[in-house]
């Protein structure tokens, strides 16, 4: 692995992975999870946000203060569907952000990508973009998206999961070296159905209680 690969093991993240890997977390509980978690590992991607100082009176004192640059707000691009589950969490944490969807869904034979939506915000060549889904299997979906978004030439990118596996982090890093990838955990590797092992399950049927 590269220094592009950055896992956020902070405990509460780990604590609340544990239980949304548990076969028996129900739906419900594994959607609060999911949401509880995207904030937490939204607040360590953002860490470098920039920031501006601005004068403010507190009811004490005048002083100048530090407030995100206004220049500088993020997109949110989620992978549909399970990507929902972590942008419903992201977006407490930063309500004003901007979002877009790609929808991607993985052959089942092939595991090849095929998109079948994409909605993003018009000025991507002006933002920062966090793309989002939970898990990095074979990672044919995120070097799909990441292709789609490329077009529009962003001023930066950043990918987030819940969970990588060796394969796709490979397969991510050979077509996207620039994009450095934020995960919880590295497991083992891929079934041979393109799971990740130990892993959590289907991450989209699990999160709307589908099969």
């Amino acid at each position: 692995m590269t220094s592009q690969v950055n896992i956020i093991n902070h405990s509460l993240v780990q604590h609340k992975l544990t239980l949304i890997r548990r076969a028996d977390t129900s739906t419900a509980k594994f959607r609060q999870l999911l949401r509880e978690v995207g904030m937490l590992l939204a607040y360590e991607v953002t860490r470098d946000l920039p920031l501006k100082y601005e004068d403010i009176q507190t009811p004490l004192a005048p002083m100048v203060a530090p407030m995100l640059a206004p220049d500088k707000k993020m997109v949110i691009v989620s992978i549909l569907r399970a990507g929902q589950g972590l942008l419903d969490g992201i977006l407490e944490l930063m309500p004003s952000a901007r979002v877009g969807h790609i929808g991607l869904y993985r052959d089942p034979t092939t595991h090849v990508a095929i998109e079948y939506y994409c909605k993003l915000p018009q000025d991507l060549n002006h933002r920062d973009i966090l793309i989002v889904d939970p898990m990095l299997a074979t990672g044919n979906s995120a070097v799909a998206a990441v292709d789609r978004i490329k077009e529009a030439n962003p001023i930066s990118m950043k990918f987030l999961c819940l969970l990588a596996a060796p394969e796709g982090i490979n397969n991510f890093q050979e077509h996207h070296p620039d994009v450095p990838i934020y995960t919880a955990a590295i497991d083992d590797k891929l079934d041979l159905d393109g799971y990740i092992v130990p892993g959590l399950g289907d991450a989209g049927d699990r999160l709307y209680g589908t099969k």
